[in-house]
């Protein structure tokens, strides 16, 4: 039966199999919030589940919790939550006791609201898309054909899922059929242009997007043809940062003071000798130094791809650890400290670029105290402009420095091998070489074997003297 506890909703439902509540609640403080449902029967039975329906928090009283009857909007919405608890009520009735599991509440929630028919698996809310891939991440192929979904493809489609929630608001849910080109454009343009993100995160997302639609398509719901045609992908980098072998020396004679920066610069070195992302190299202890058929190398499996990576200790690289590894070291704090290294270093050519920085309400950038730390709470965005190349290092630099410094040097092949980038093309994009790069390496080549050939040339001419004295 339907009680009230003051004017809370709450349902009760018992009889000798045991007892049912339903009660709602919201989680967080994010604008919109999503209302959750939590339903309880029996010993050890007590699920909590989305129910789709949005909310700003500030119109949630958790103390009754059920929405304030503030306006029509919200007391539709409360309608709402008591309908769909009586028909939740009136399904379990009738359904055998042991098929009460999770996925059975929130199959029904999805059937009584009409976003999905009883015979269809999954909802087409674009929400629970996103959602559903990211439960599923677990048994999903991942880039190198292995089980399992990066931390890094769980984690980008988990901030998809909260950049769609703000952006539909508590209006009504976008569906997967609603992502054609006019949508992919709008929601480009808000990314951009209202959230000041970059324009290579959010054409990340809309890539992220695009995946949400082909795995749903995959499963049989129902897509727009052109959500395929959305442009996505990486925006050209027209500056490729990377420390080159000049500065790289720089940095290694500076004069740095403190056990912090001096630690720093050992991973720095280090790193742009390795050629791996900041938090495979900080993750490095001494169990991954290995000897094989008496070559030392340095054995990994890098976090974002899960491929297996083998690195040859070069002579540099045991210069760099006479003195063993550095001390482990948060990535924040690496960021951080590279940028005073570097600063000290007087790496400090003015380049064109972008950084993150912390704005404030007005879109201002937020000052920092004597150590670093920003004076006030804002929103993290990435700005461009003309900065000391000091002020824009991060982990990455290590890398991008390897790659770029090796290039024409080692063979291709052997770079690929430890920066484990899948192809040629996309090292060559990821160091930024174009087409003169190509031509300056055609001619080094041909002047390469117009040297070796005038060589060769004097060498039979003064073995043919050499031959004609002595006769």
């Amino acid at each position: 039966m339907w009680g009230k506890c003051g004017e809370r909703l709450i349902f009760d439902y018992s009889n000798d199999l045991g007892m049912a509540t339903i009660n709602f609640l919201v989680k967080g403080s994010d604008n919109p919030a999503t209302i959750y449902l939590r339903f309880r029967h029996g010993r050890g039975h007590d699920y909590t589940k989305g129910t789709g329906y949005l909310i700003n928090p500030r119109d949630w009283n958790a103390q009754k919790k059920q929405p304030y009857q503030r306006d029509t909007h919200l007391k539709n919405l409360t309608t709402n939550l008591v309908n769909l608890s009586n028909e939740l009520i009136k399904l379990f009735n009738n359904t055998p006791k042991d098929e009460i599991t999770g996925d059975w509440i929130e199959s029904q929630i999805s059937i009584i609201k009409g976003d999905i028919k009883p015979e269809q698996k999954r909802s087409d809310i674009l929400t629970d898309c996103i959602q559903y891939l990211i439960d599923t991440a677990n048994i999903r192929e991942g880039n190198q054909k292995n089980l399992g979904l990066s931390k890094s493809r769980i984690n980008s489609y988990s901030n998809l899922l909260k950049i769609i929630k703000t952006y539909q608001g508590i209006k009504k849910p976008y569906r997967i059929k609603d992502i054609d080109i006019s949508f992919g454009k709008e929601f480009l343009n808000w990314m951009i242009n209202d959230k000041a993100y970059s324009d290579g995160y959010s054409r990340k997302k809309l890539d992220d997007l695009k995946t949400v639609c082909r795995d749903a398509e995959t499963d049989g719901i129902d897509t727009n043809p052109q959500f395929g045609k959305i442009k996505g992908g990486k925006p050209v980098n027209d500056q490729i940062l990377y420390l080159s072998l000049d500065e790289l020396e720089k940095i290694e004679n500076a004069n740095i003071i403190g056990d912090a920066l001096q630690n720093a610069r050992k991973w720095l070195l280090f790193g742009c000798g390795i050629g791996q992302r900041g938090g495979d190299l900080l993750n490095i202890t001494d169990n991954n130094f290995i000897t094989r058929d008496g070559l030392e190398v340095i054995e990994l499996k890098q976090q974002k791809t899960g491929k297996q990576v083998t690195i040859p200790i070069l002579e540099e690289t045991r210069k760099i650890l006479k003195d063993g590894l550095p001390r482990p070291m948060a990535i924040q704090n690496f960021n951080t400290y590279i940028k005073e290294v570097c600063r000290i270093a007087e790496i400090d050519d003015l380049i064109e670029g972008a950084k993150i920085t912390m704005l404030d309400k007005e879109g201002k950038e937020i000052p920092k105290d004597e150590n670093g730390r920003y004076l006030e709470k804002g929103v993290k965005r990435k700005i461009k402009g003309r900065f000391p190349k000091y002020d824009l290092m991060s982990s990455h630099i290590c890398r991008r420095s390897f790659a770029s410094n090796l290039y024409g040097i080692l063979p291709t092949p052997l770079i690929m091998q430890i920066t484990a980038h899948s192809s040629e093309r996309l090292l060559l994009q990821y160091i930024g070489k174009n087409s003169l790069d190509y031509a300056r390496q055609i001619r080094d080549f041909y002047e390469l074997q117009k040297l070796r050939n005038e060589k060769e040339t004097k060498l039979k001419v003064v073995k043919n003297e050499k031959n004609v004295s002595n006769n």
